[in-house]
C-alpha cells in the first residue's frame, strides 16, 4: 500500500468517526459525500450546499465545521509525524558520524601508546586545544542548528508538494463592523414612520376625524445590530415583546405550522371523507357536446344481468281493442266518404280529417271554433250576416262530425343507429345463434316431433362408426357410405339453391340498402340557397335535392 492510500484510509476513518459521533449511527453515503468535498477542495459554503441534500441546513453547517476541524487535525498530525521522522533520521545520522569520529580518535590514541621498546622515544606532538571562546569539533553551533531547521522545512515542503497537500489557507479578514450602518437604517425607518403618522393625523384633524387612531410603532428589533445574516446559515428567530415570531424584513407576525402526531385511524377517516367528497360530485353532462349523438345507445362495459319482464294483466287485450277500434273507424270514414260522393258534398272528407291546430284549455271560450275557422278563414264571427257570408258556407249540411282522438296502436320506438360489429363480435353472435338453433332441433328430436338424423358416416370414420358391420361385407358398406355422402352433398346444394335470391329479389335488396329506413322515422336536412349564380351550387341542387 502506498503512502497516499494509507493517508486516504486514515482520513476516511476519521470522517467515519466524526459522522458516527454527530449522527449517532453510521451513514456511508454521508461519508462518501464528505470525502468527495475534501478531495475537490470545497470551501465551507460550497460544502454546506453540497451536504444539504443529506442533512438540513442547520445540521449541515454544524457538521461541516466539525468536518473541517477533523481534516485540519489530520493534516497537522501527518505533518508532525513527517517532521518527527525526518528529525529522528537526521539525529541518527549525526550520532553515527559522532561515534565514528570517537572511534577514530580512540584508535589514534591507542596506537600512540603502543611504542616499541627498541624504538627511541619521539618528541611529543603538539595537541591543538580549542580556546575557551571556540566550540569543540563535535559540538552543535547555532549556525548548524539553523541550517538543519531550514533543510528540514525544505524537505517538508517538497514532501507536501509530492503528496498534493494544499497549504493552510490564509486567515480570513474579520467582517467589517455593520453596527453603525444597521443603527442608522433603523433610525431612518423610525423617523419616516413618525413623519407619515404625523401627516395622517394632521389630515384627519382637518377633516374632523381624529379619534381612535393609534400611532404607528415600528416593530421592535430583538436582533442585535452587529449580527448580520450570513447566507447559507439558518434564519435567526426574531421575537417581539409579546413573544410572537415576526419576519426579519417586514416585521409582520409569522404563523408557524405545527405538525402534531396523529393516529392512523384519523388519517384513514380523513382520506374517506376526501373520497366521499370526490364521489359526491355530479358527473359531467355530455349532452351539450357537439360530438354527442343521442341516437347511439350507450351500452356499459359490463353485460347487464337479464331479468324477467312481467306484463300487466290486460295489456295485450287493450292493444287489440285499440286496433279493432281503429279498423272500425277507418271503415266508418270510408262509408262517410262514399256517402259524401253520392250526395255531392265534396268537402265532407276534408271536414272529417280536420284536426285542431291550437290546444284550448278546459273552460276557455274561443273567439271562433276551429271547424268554423277552417271554413270562414277569420278569427271571429263578425263576418256573419255580411256580404259574401253565404258563399263561404255553401255546401255545409246538418251533419255534425265529432272526430275521436285515438292513441297510437304501438309505442313510438326511439331511433337508434346500427352499431358496426367487429369480426370477433360477429363470430360470437353467429356461434350463439347456431347454439340456439341446435338446442331447438335437439328439443324437437327429444319430443318426437322430428326423426333423429342418421350417423354421419364417411370413408375416414367408417370402421369407427360401423365396427363389425364393415368387416362382414365391406363392398356393401362402402356403397352405402358413398350413397349417404352423395345424399348429403345433394341436400346441401339444394338448400343453397333454395336460399339463392332471384334477380328481382337481388335488385330489391340492393335498392333497399340504398334507401333510408322510414319505419321508425325520417330525418330530413333542409338547406336554403339565396342565389344560383354559381353553376356548382346549381348542379349540386339538381343532383341531390
Amino acid at each position: 500500500m502506498s503512502k497516499r492510500d494509507k493517508e486516504r484510509d486514515d482520513l476516511k476513518y476519521a470522517v467515519e468517526k466524526a459522522v458516527q459521533k454527530f449522527l449517532g449511527f453510521s451513514e456511508p453515503t454521508l461519508v462518501t459525500a464528505s470525502i468527495n468535498c475534501i478531495d475537490k477542495g470545497y470551501d465551507r459554503r460550497k460544502a454546506i450546499s453540497k451536504l444539504s441534500s443529506y442533512l438540513d441546513d442547520r445540521q449541515a453547517s454544524k457538521f461541516v465545521e466539525k468536518l473541517f476541524d477533523v481534516v485540519d487535525s489530520n493534516s497537522r498530525h501527518r505533518s508532525h509525524s513527517s517532521s518527527s521522522s525526518s528529525s529522528s533520521s537526521s539525529r541518527k545520522r549525526r550520532d553515527k558520524e559522532r561515534s565514528r569520529d570517537d572511534e577514530n580518535t580512540e584508535e589514534d590514541v591507542s596506537k600512540s601508546k603502543k611504542v616499541k621498546r627498541f624504538e627511541e622515544t619521539k618528541p611529543p606532538t603538539n595537541v591543538v586545544v580549542p580556546e575557551p571562546g571556540q566550540p569543540s569539533p563535535g559540538q552543535l553551533t547555532a549556525d548548524k542548528i539553523k541550517d538543519m531547521m531550514a533543510s528540514a522545512q525544505r524537505m517538508i515542503k517538497e514532501r507536501k508538494a509530492q503528496l498534493n497537500i494544499p497549504d493552510a489557507p490564509p486567515a480570513r479578514p474579520p467582517p467589517p463592523p455593520q453596527s453603525q450602518k444597521l443603527m442608522s437604517d433603523a433610525m431612518d425607518k423610525a423617523k419616516k414612520a413618525a413623519d407619515l403618522q404625523a401627516r395622517i393625523q394632521a389630515q384627519l384633524a382637518n377633516a374632523g376625524i381624529g379619534v381612535g387612531v393609534s400611532p404607528i410603532k415600528p416593530p421592535p428589533l430583538q436582533q442585535s445590530p452587529a449580527e448580520a445574516i450570513i447566507p447559507g446559515q439558518p434564519t435567526p428567530l426574531i421575537l417581539d415583546e409579546m413573544g410572537r415570531t415576526i419576519d426579519v424584513n417586514t416585521g409582520e407576525t409569522v404563523q408557524l405550522t405545527h405538525h402534531m402526531p396523529t393516529l392512523k385511524a384519523n388519517i384513514r377517516a380523513k382520506k374517506r371523507e376526501e373520497f366521499k367528497t370526490v364521489i359526491s360530485r355530479p358527473p359531467e353532462e355530455i349532452s351539450e357536446s357537439k360530438f354527442f349523438d343521442p341516437r347511439v345507445g350507450d351500452k356499459g362495459a359490463v353485460r347487464q344481468r337479464r331479468s324477467f319482464q312481467f306484463h300487466d294483466q290486460g295489456k295485450f287485450q287493450e292493444i287489440a281493442a285499440r286496433l279493432r277500434t281503429k279498423a272500425q273507424l277507418d271503415k266508418l270514414q270510408n262509408e262517410i266518404a262514399q256517402a259524401a260522393k253520392k250526395t255531392g258534398i265534396a268537402t265532407m272528407t276534408r271536414l272529417i280529417s280536420t284536426q285542431p291546430k291550437k290546444a284550448i284549455e278546459e273552460g276557455e271560450i274561443p273567439n271562433i271554433e276551429w271547424w268554423d275557422n277552417v271554413i270562414l278563414q277569420v278569427d271571429n264571427y263578425d263576418i256573419v250576416g255580411e256580404k259574401g257570408y253565404q258563399e263561404k258556407i255553401k255546401g255545409v249540411t246538418h251533419y255534425v262530425e265529432h272526430p275521436i282522438q285515438m292513441k297510437p296502436p304501438v309505442d313510438q320506438k326511439s331511433v337508434e343507429i346500427k352499431v358496426m360489429l367487429t369480426k370477433k363480435e360477429r363470430k360470437k353472435l353467429r356461434r350463439q345463434n347456431r347454439e340456439e338453433a341446435q338446442k331447438e332441433v335437439t328439443e324437437k328430436i327429444r319430443l318426437g316431433l322430428m326423426p333423429a338424423p342418421e350417423p354421419k358416416v364417411k370413408m375416414a370414420n367408417l370402421m369407427r362408426v360401423l365396427g363389425t358391420e364393415a368387416v362382414q361385407d365391406p363392398t356393401k358398406i362402402e356403397a352405402h357410405v358413398r350413397a349417404q355422402m352423395a345424399k348429403r352433398q345433394r341436400g346441401h346444394e339444394e338448400a343453397n339453391a333454395a336460399r339463392k335470391l332471384t334477380p328481382d329479389q337481388r335488385k330489391d335488396k340492393k335498392a333497399k340498402k340504398l334507401k333510408e329506413d322510414t319505419t321508425n322515422g325520417v330525418h330530413v336536412a333542409i338547406y336554403r340557397i339565396k342565389e344560383f349564380k354559381n353553376p356548382s351550387k346549381k348542379f349540386k341542387v339538381e343532383a341531390n335535392a
